[in-house]
């Protein structure tokens, strides 16, 4: 080791363990991060799990203020304050996880108990710890080999690829809490790589310390590492009931599969089920969804007169329509949908579930408590996403039904309003129609909630849909009709004839269900069994069919304005001009009606500005009276500052708005979060790699050719991909996700350049700005998160895509190509 290195100065060259131990340390915490996500949609729901992530990732921001503070006396130390912060990471990860989720914090009191705020941060604080010490050691490795910058960073991006991909197959084996265990060894196996290639002393502490981070995850009480979900989630309230007990869980990425049996007090559910039904619902099972989501598999013992209750609800509809129908099921869950076109005699069903947990419970395990339907002769089980079978699929239907799977409690709190959903958007719609035969019928089921957000959205969806494939009349086309708990909404493959009409309004009064909307209603038809106060379904039926469609959408107190793939946010229903009526009525239930989820992801978007704004902010202050800055890097601050800022925000735009983008074409969510993910971070790592071997200019020119590279794909991308996936939908997963990666390697590529060309630039002059710069970056990535996706909620992914690049033409613009010629290499 050279005397240098010992000193603490940079080193000539970091060697291959060094890099091997920061891939590592990228790659736990990447995992880490992912995990997180699986953990809080367990025990919260899936968006306050993105919004504690993205808060937990200010401890990068608050890594790159300590170093700016602190780097010179670290860099005398640096194996040993690499090595122990290591070993810090690996404990916080265990103990952080352990500690945020015995904070008593429920989103669902967020806007009245403002004590859940002082909750929330202590989970943020929790969970910051472990990205706080991995991004120490980054940090360190960047400011210690100023050299070879490019190797650093390519190591960070590739470990981070390896990591994104193997926490989702090791999910496939493990439960979230033994992968943690396992990213704790990893990160202390990092962590021990460094300190024995540097020699590091004394030897026999590290070891002993290794031996007590690897033991200590094995030996805790099992009652520390357990699970469970929010007290308000479906799978906590059924537990409260009499002899309700889990007799199997299953764990994959997709969700843990909960498999409940209530024996003293048993499961009745039929989601919308008539009140003048004459029969009951034989013993079921519950399947809950990372707790909750409530499915339920059906005792069936092949007496079909048992299933007559599924005739009473909203959904049996087109089955009195259609004889004998090839069915498709969209969401086949625990069965129920599959036993109601038993019922009705459907000669063949195609029914589509995502999970291959839930169809395992049905087909294999509890086979004979459900009757072997997933295994019966006219029924075929498919294994996959809706959208992505729909696509592939080369057969015609008579009748697709998309089958009603979210919780109603939490679907009425507003807290799905994050959830992408490529079910229920104008091209799904679209999709749906041209697979039915003629005469055929779409029918999509939806909770009832008033006033009606759900129904109204799909409506306007449905006619938007059909305006935009030719039809002049789609009101010919439509019949709605509602329950006192879900409403059903049918779309034909032709006209509606009376005689439908008829069978309709029969079917209607013997289960005492409403008529929404048909063609040639009249206003006195509507509301006459389960009674509102108003009109509402009809009013919006009859709104969003003439042609003052768009004046009633702008008009109405809740986003009900179609659905598309690049919106794909069917249960965001806020309107920020509606805030202060419902907060005005929040001692008569107006907090009910607002989105939770939205708002509390807006109100952690403020958090991450101020706590991104007070961690860029603090070390210049602090640096500037320090005097640690020559006045050459001092009067390149500011375009330092914008640049790192403007290449954070702008990477992480493209990689979110390209997850989502994928999940359609690679018809899986969790796919498209792999492949993507894997590309960027393996490519970019490449990229760099590639710009530290074949040193460019350092004038602006040299960061032109990167960004306007990054510049001219993504618009190559914004105008062939919907057509590049329509194309290869059809193919074998494979082969599509070789196509993903394929088309994501050159924009990646590209997009791993500028961050390593800039931190090499300000190591020249300022080489004690780079950790002010490594965390500059880190804040803009969490504020990136947040932002990108209430951006493209509100204007689309396509307008995330396009800031971006705006963002990248800024950082060009602020380039600081000056530092080249200003100072000589420390």
């Amino acid at each position: 080791m050279s005397r240098e290195a010992s000193a603490g100065l940079p080193e000539a060259r970091p060697t291959n363990p060094i890099l091997i131990s920061i891939g590592l340390i990228s790659a736990a915490v990447l995992a880490y991060e992912i995990l997180l996500m699986r953990l809080f949609s367990i025990i919260q729901w899936h968006h306050f799990a993105y919004m504690m992530i993205s808060v937990a990732l200010l401890g990068f921001g608050a890594s790159g203020t300590f170093l700016s503070l602190t780097i010179r006396r670290l860099l005398r130390g640096f194996h040993l304050v690499y090595s122990i912060n290591g070993l810090c990471f690996a404990l916080s990860m265990v103990a952080g996880v352990l500690l945020a989720k015995e904070v008593p914090f429920n989103p669902l009191e967020i806007l009245w108990d403002y004590g859940q705020w002082t909750r929330l941060l202590e989970i943020y604080l929790l969970l910051c710890l472990p990205f706080f010490f991995a991004a120490n050691c980054i940090g360190l490795a960047l400011s210690h080999f100023t050299d070879y910058i490019h190797r650093v960073y390519a190591s960070d991006l590739l470990g981070a690829g390896g990591g994104a991909l193997g926490i989702i197959l090791l999910l496939y084996v493990l439960s979230p809490i033994n992968g943690l265990k396992c990213l704790a060894v990893l990160a202390v196996a990092a962590s021990a790589v460094s300190w024995l290639r540097l020699r590091g002393r004394p030897q026999w502490l590290v070891g002993m310390l290794a031996v007590i981070a690897v033991l200590l995850p094995f030996v805790l009480p099992g009652q520390w590492m357990a699970v469970m979900p929010n007290d308000y989630k479906g799978l906590s309230q059924a537990l409260q009931v009499i002899g309700t007990h889990v007799i199997e869980q299953r764990s994959s990425p997709l969700g843990l599969i909960t498999l409940v049996e209530s024996p003293v007090i048993p499961f009745r559910h039929v989601p919308g089920l008539s009140l003048n039904t004459k029969t009951e619902p034989p013993p079921q099972l519950g399947i809950f969804t990372d707790g909750d989501a409530l499915s339920v598999i059906t005792q069936f013992n092949g007496d079909r007169s048992r299933l007559a209750y599924l005739d009473y609800v909203p959904s049996a509809l087109p089955y009195h329509l259609i004889h004998e129908p090839r069915v498709l099921i969209l969401g086949a869950g625990g069965g129920a949908d599959v036993l109601q076109a038993l019922y009705h005699g459907a000669r063949q069903i195609d029914a589509v579930e995502l999970n291959p947990d839930v169809i395992d419970l049905v087909q294999q395990d509890y086979a004979t408590f459900a009757g072997g339907i997933y295994n019966h002769g006219p029924i075929r089980i498919h294994t996959a996403e809706a959208r992505g079978y729909v696509a592939k699929t080369n057969y015609q239907f008579d009748l697709i039904q998309v089958a009603l799977l979210d919780a109603f409690n939490a679907s009425a709190a507003g807290l799905y309003a994050l959830n992408e959903s490529y079910l229920y958007t104008v091209e799904a719609i679209q999709a749906y129609l041209q697979l039915l035969n003629s005469e055929g019928m779409l029918a999509i089921t939806r909770w009832v909630k008033l006033p009606p957000r759900d129904g109204a959205k799909l409506f306007a969806t449905v006619v938007t849909a059909l305006r935009q494939m030719g039809v002049d009349h789609p009101e010919n086309q439509i019949m709605w009709i509602r329950g006192w708990q879900t409403s059903t909404l049918l779309v034909k493959n032709g006209l509606f004839s009376a005689k439908d009409i008829g069978i309709m309004r029969s079917f209607c009064d013997t289960r005492w269900f409403d008529v929404a909307y048909y063609p040639g209603m009249h206003v006195e038809e509507a509301n006459q069994h389960n009674i509102l106060d108003r009109n509402y379904f009809f009013e919006a039926a009859s709104n969003l069919l003439s042609t003052a469609r768009n004046k009633f959408i702008h008009a109405y107190k809740f986003d009900i304005a179609p659905a598309t793939d690049d919106k794909p946010y069917f249960f965001k229903f806020f309107k920020w001009a509606s805030l202060p009526e419902l907060v005005a009525l929040r001692g008569r239930g107006g907090l009910s009606m607002l989105e939770l989820g939205y708002l509390v992801l807006v109100a952690t978007l403020v958090q991450a500005l101020l706590a991104g704004l007070v961690l860029i902010l603090l070390p210049l202050i602090v640096v500037k009276r320090s005097g640690m800055i020559s006045d050459g890097g001092w009067q390149q601050s500011g375009r330092v500052s914008l640049y790192f800022f403007a290449v954070g925000l702008a990477f992480l735009f493209i990689e979110i708005a390209f997850i989502q983008r994928f999940i359609l074409f690679l018809s899986h969510p969790l796919y498209a979060i792999s492949v993507v993910l894997t590309g960027f971070l393996i490519f970019a790592g490449l990229g760099s790699m590639f710009a530290g071997k074949h040193t460019l200019d350092s004038s602006i020119a040299g960061v032109l050719w990167p960004i306007g590279g990054i510049g001219l794909v993504a618009l190559i991308y914004l105008i062939a991909l919907p057509n590049l996936f329509v194309l290869f939908m059809p193919l074998p997963d494979v082969a599509k996700i070789a196509i993903a990666l394929l088309l994501i390697a050159p924009l990646a590529f590209c997009m791993g350049m500028p961050f390593p060309m800039g931190l090499s630039r300000i190591a020249i002059v300022a080489p004690t700005m780079i950790p002010w710069a490594w965390g500059i970056n880190g804040c803009a990535s969490v504020i990136s998160a947040v932002l990108a996706t209430v951006l493209a909620i509100q204007y689309g992914f396509t307008m995330v895509i396009v800031l971006a690049l705006c963002l990248y033409g800024m950082a060009a613009i602020s380039y600081p190509c000056a530092l080249a010629r200003r100072g000589q290499p420390a």
